[in-house]
């Protein structure tokens, strides 16, 4: 498994760094589509659809990036959107977290897929706009939600022993949380530092932030763990799906992984939460 696990992420690098580090965010936009479809798929299969109709809303998920994309909506700052984004996520995020494994079924099975599209959709055209202000910025946001996996990984086998959602991902723990918000509290005061002291243009999305000092390093700190924490939820909502379906993975699209909403579940309320944010932050002095 191990073996699996490092041959899988090591292929991923290889298609992913290039696309992410090239002069103009077109590779990057192709290979996220790509994946995004592949998620629409793994979504439609988890919520009773079958295999010609999974892959159908994989269609539908390429067609509406792809609509977008020809509008010129990457390019657009989209506020508006990405507030009422952000509103649904933490919104729907608590109320399925609060409802539970056994309500899941219960949604309508098309207001069901609805919503994975639409979380799909809206997490590329994140990631599509965030490249298109700078691979720094882009960056900052995909770190920091690998960061808050990784200390909630080490301070959770260390530390753990208060469940934090035992009946969605019973591995998961209250330590392994506030090891993760840790975690992400130090990326984003170092990152931010950084930025400052070397003057880097475009900045970092957590430079953006502590820009104009003061009142807005507070800010930052409630920034990063607001986002650290929305990053759990969408890792608990996908189990939360997952559990309702009777599976341990989302697929078996990647080895050793699982499949494509394994490795992006905490990356789909990030990246459309720091894209709303940052619109804000650019609209305040």
């Amino acid at each position: 498994m191990l073996r699996q696990r490092i041959i899988t992420a090591i292929v991923l690098l290889a298609i992913l760094l290039p696309a992410l580090f090239y002069p103009t965010p077109l590779p990057l936009m192709c290979v996220v589509l790509a994946l995004v479809a592949a998620g629409a798929w793994e979504w439609g299969r988890l919520n009773g659809l079958g295999q010609a109709a999974a892959l159908a809303l994989g269609g539908v998920c390429v067609l509406l990036c792809a609509l977008t994309w020809w509008l010129g909506w990457v390019e657009q700052p989209l506020a508006t959107l990405w507030l009422l984004a952000g509103l649904a996520w933490v919104l729907g995020g608590a109320w399925l977290l609060r409802a539970g494994v056994a309500q899941w079924q219960h949604i309508p099975q098309a207001l069901r897929l609805l919503g994975g599209l639409l979380a799909l959709w809206l997490a590329w055209l994140a990631l599509v706009q965030a490249r298109r202000m700078g691979v720094h910025f882009l960056l900052s946001v995909l770190v920091l939600v690998w960061v808050a996996d990784i200390f909630a990984y080490f301070f959770g086998r260390a530390l753990g022993h208060n469940k934090l959602a035992p009946t969605i991902s019973p591995g998961k723990s209250w330590e392994g949380v506030w090891g993760g918000l840790l975690g992400v509290q130090l990326l984003a005061f170092g990152w931010a530092a950084a930025d400052l002291h070397w003057q880097v243009q475009p900045p970092s999305f957590y430079g953006m932030v502590a820009a104009h000092g003061g009142w807005r390093w507070g800010l930052l700190a409630v920034v990063a763990l607001f986002l650290g924490a929305m990053s759990v939820v969408g890792d608990l909502v996908e189990s939360l799906v997952k559990r309702s379906a009777g599976v341990k993975d989302s697929s078996g699209l990647l080895p050793g992984h699982g499949g494509v909403l394994d490795r992006v579940d905490a990356l789909l309320p990030t990246l459309p939460l720091a894209m709303m944010l940052a619109r804000w932050l650019q609209g305040t002095p």
